[in-house]
């Protein structure tokens, strides 16, 4: 079964929760002054919308651009499952149509959930064979979620052994204000981590003692609890 936009609207409704919206509202911190301040929720969880993507093979480019132009939470979040769904399975003209229509609608992307379930599989993927300066453009935003789109973008470099943009950009956020940033630059140390201890024992060596303590503690969170203790009293 294919689903078009309109039954694709119905069924999410019909899978909505009031109450899962309320929790979705607090989790995302949607209070005034919060990162999320503002953002609507329907109140479905994301297996639910996982389901629905496969269901979406025939819906028109533009009615995905629909969704992730929608000012709730959720129908952004499955515009963006779709479109990484779309990069990962469809060839090259599709592929160049997706990661020009993401860097367009950026401002659309704007939590944390809604970064790391796409930067990875779109953007990072997108960047395996090419040059990185995207991600320093990305990076130098004024934009939190441009900054950590940057920054977990990195992750599909990291799983083909490829470290450096990920150490080049955490180094460069040493100074960043934001939290989110401290934990997406942490997640990502941890992972090159997991594929080249040596190379996060060099960076920490280098930066630990400026490290904000969230990224820090992140990056180290794998190590055995003496040489983690080590690296706290830095």
């Amino acid at each position: 079964m294919n689903s078009g936009f309109a039954e694709l609207r119905r069924r999410l409704r019909a899978a909505a929760s009031a109450e899962d919206a309320r929790i979705l509202r607090r989790f995302f911190k949607t209070g005034p002054g919060e990162y999320g301040e503002g953002d609507l929720f329907l109140g479905v969880r994301v297996p639910a919308l996982r389901r629905l993507v496969p269901e979406t093979d025939a819906l028109p480019h533009p009615d995905v651009l629909r969704l992730l132009r929608s000012r709730f939470h959720e129908e952004r979040l499955l515009a963006l499952l779709i479109l990484a769904r779309r990069f990962q399975r469809r060839g090259p003209a599709e592929q160049s149509r997706v990661i020009r229509s993401y860097l367009r609608h950026m401002r659309y992307i704007n939590n944390w959930d809604l970064v790391d379930l796409s930067a990875p599989h779109i953007v990072g993927v997108w960047l395996l064979k090419r040059q990185r300066g995207l991600l320093d453009r990305l990076a130098a935003s004024p934009r939190l979620w441009e900054r950590r789109i940057a920054v977990v973008a990195t992750l599909a470099l990291i799983r083909q052994g490829q470290l450096a943009d990920t150490l080049r950009l955490c180094a460069r956020l040493l100074g960043d204000e934001e939290d989110l940033i401290h934990k997406a630059c942490g997640w990502m140390l941890r992972e090159a981590g997991k594929r080249d201890e040596a190379a996060l024992e060099d960076f920490l060596r280098q930066h630990a003692s400026r490290m904000p303590r969230t990224m820090l503690r992140y990056a180290i969170e794998r190590f055995p609890e003496p040489r983690r203790l080590a690296w706290l009293r830095m």
